[in-house]
């Protein structure tokens, strides 16, 4: 699914990236791989903001980061990536690692014009499916529908509804 998903958002060196759901840090270190590569001078490298709701992912995600030598092109931050990230924004690529009920508007508007927000969108219980939403010059929505997919829900306020 991570090679799925990095390669429908079309990655390319120097792209800003934010990335919705840290998990282990894992898809980020290899987002880091594609938008800034060491063979690439610093000042023409992209960077990486993860972004994690749970405190205790959050840390785990940064030691991983951090021990496998990413931490100067991975950010991982604590707090509700469903609201996207605005202080780093605007942003070539949104990837979201998690359900929606449907495309966050927060995160639709910190794109730059051509770029690209990958979220899961559809049902709670693990059914839904992979939209890419490009966003036009005019600011307007071009949405396809790249398959069906299974995510855990997206939490934050422009997810999912529920207590845990």
């Amino acid at each position: 699914m991570v090679c799925i998903m990095n390669e429908s958002l079309e990655l390319k060196p120097g792209h800003r990236v934010l990335e919705v759901g840290a998990g282990t840090g894992y898809h980020a270190c290899t987002i880091a791989e594609i938008v800034a590569p060491l063979s690439l001078p610093p000042e023409k490298r992209g960077h990486v903001w993860t972004v994690e709701i749970v405190p205790q992912l959050a840390d785990f995600a940064r030691k991983n980061v951090e021990r496998l030598g990413y931490g100067d092109r991975v950010d991982v931050i604590l707090g509700d990536g469903s609201l996207g990230l605005p202080k780093y924004a605007p942003y070539d690529r949104i990837l979201v690692t998690a359900s929606a009920p449907d495309i966050p508007e927060p995160l639709f508007e910190q794109l730059v014009p051509g770029g690209i927000l990958l979220i899961p969108v559809g049902h709670i219980s693990f059914y839904q499916e992979l939209l890419r939403v490009r966003k036009r010059s005019d600011g307007s929505k071009d949405v396809e529908r790249l398959g069906g997919v299974a995510f855990v829900p997206l939490r934050g306020e422009k997810g999912w509804k529920f207590s845990w």
